[in-house]
């Protein structure tokens, strides 16, 4: 009974952020990208995105914010580019996914205990959310750790994720942002961190796979040691 209400809070939740118009540029950002011509045919989201997987998740990912032809396009969390390519590849390898592609809503993805959510739920200019929009989806975020009552670990992708987790949290003075480095949470949860795996960072070298297959061998080693004892 329990994960059946937490499932219907979450949906709630969904609604509220999807309905969400609390930030007028991001709105105006959204609702205006024009489609690449690849994706002509297909009707953008255009809309907030809200977080996805397993309502039992031990694992939550936190990204940065939607991509603009990724998920403001596809409507759910890294699904559609390249950055959710590289993310959902490491949690199947992980066995946080039941297949290593999120292409689109209905694609059979499946999370298995594990959440994939963000810090801004609109997609930027940029990428770069300003720090009033950063704060103003905050509470989106609290109240969506707060119903994943089994969560263990909070994977960060990236220090605007890792920033927003230390505000949240109340973290001072905030953790210094480093691939792989962890922290223990005031409520015994773990804070993991990791470069995102932006375009930015993958086309570089400065993010390999075996180094995203690090975090999330760690993220799932020490949701198992906590379970465990």
């Amino acid at each position: 009974m329990l994960g059946v209400v937490t499932s219907d809070r979450l949906s709630s939740l969904s609604g509220a952020i999807v309905a969400c118009r609390r930030c007028p540029r991001l709105v105006a950002w959204r609702e205006g990208v024009l489609p690449r011509a690849c994706f002509r045919a297909e009707a953008y989201w255009r809309r907030p995105v809200p977080g996805f997987g397993d309502p039992d998740a031990t694992v939550v990912v936190v990204g940065l914010a939607p991509a603009a032809h990724g998920a403001n396009r596809t409507g759910r969390m890294f699904t559609g580019d390249r950055s959710g390519d590289w993310l959902y590849r490491a949690m199947w390898r992980a066995g946080l996914a039941n297949q290593p592609e999120s292409r689109a809503r209905g694609d059979g993805l499946e999370l298995v205990r594990a959440w994939v959510t963000a810090s801004v739920r609109c997609a930027p200019p940029a990428n770069k959310p300003t720090p009033a929009e950063r704060a103003a989806c905050l509470g989106h975020l609290r109240e969506e750790l707060s119903l994943l009552t089994r969560a263990r670990v909070i994977v960060a992708l990236g220090v605007v994720a890792c920033g927003a987790v230390s505000s949240l949290y109340g973290l001072s003075p905030r953790p210094r942002f480093a691939h792989l480095a962890e922290w223990e949470l005031p409520d015994g949860r773990v804070l993991v961190c990791s470069y995102h795996p932006s375009q930015q960072n993958t086309f570089t070298g400065k993010l390999t796979e075996p180094m995203l297959d690090a975090v999330f061998e760690r993220a799932r080693a020490l949701a198992e040691a906590v379970q465990a004892g």
